[in-house]
């Protein structure tokens, strides 16, 4: 994580969060596989990256010839760096003092981009999941911080 944070130029601390709020699952190769037979758009690997997501990060990048597929099998190819690289870059120039450059992405990742910039606007989280997603990012950060050696 921390080379691909480093390359990707975002804190490992908001990565190492967001891997803590996305630990709801166990991240066994096997049990993910099983479990995409049931679910086929579901998200893989230990950051719960959907398919079309990893296809639109991976453009233009050292990964850009693997597949989603081996997000299960790979731990080196979590790229949510990358993604929540992505992300900061699409945030508007003016934004509201609201949320924190790390809170930002965070909630993209969790909403999406569109509503990211919503939240960047000033707009107040109308759902409980994404309030709660941000709660849980709060509680995650200082464990994320030793993780990461930020903190």
């Amino acid at each position: 994580m921390r080379a691909r944070a480093q390359q990707a130029g975002v804190s490992v601390r908001l990565v190492m969060a967001i891997l803590c709020n996305e630990g709801c699952k166990p991240h066994d190769p096997a049990l993910e596989r099983a479990w995409q037979k049931y679910r086929p758009d579901t998200a893989f690997g230990v950051a719960n990256m959907h398919r079309a997501t990893f296809d639109e990060i991976k453009k233009g990048r050292d990964f850009a010839d693997r597949s989603w597929q081996d997000l299960p099998d790979d731990r080196d190819l979590a790229v949510e760096a990358w993604y929540l690289h992505d992300l900061a870059a699409q945030l508007p120039a003016g934004r509201s003092s609201r949320y924190t450059e790390d809170e930002l992405p965070a909630l993209g990742h969790n909403t999406g981009a569109g509503t990211m910039r919503g939240f960047a606007r000033g707009a107040t989280p109308g759902s409980q999941a994404a309030r709660a997603y941000l709660d849980k990012l709060h509680a995650n950060w200082v464990r994320a911080g030793r993780a990461s050696g930020e903190g």
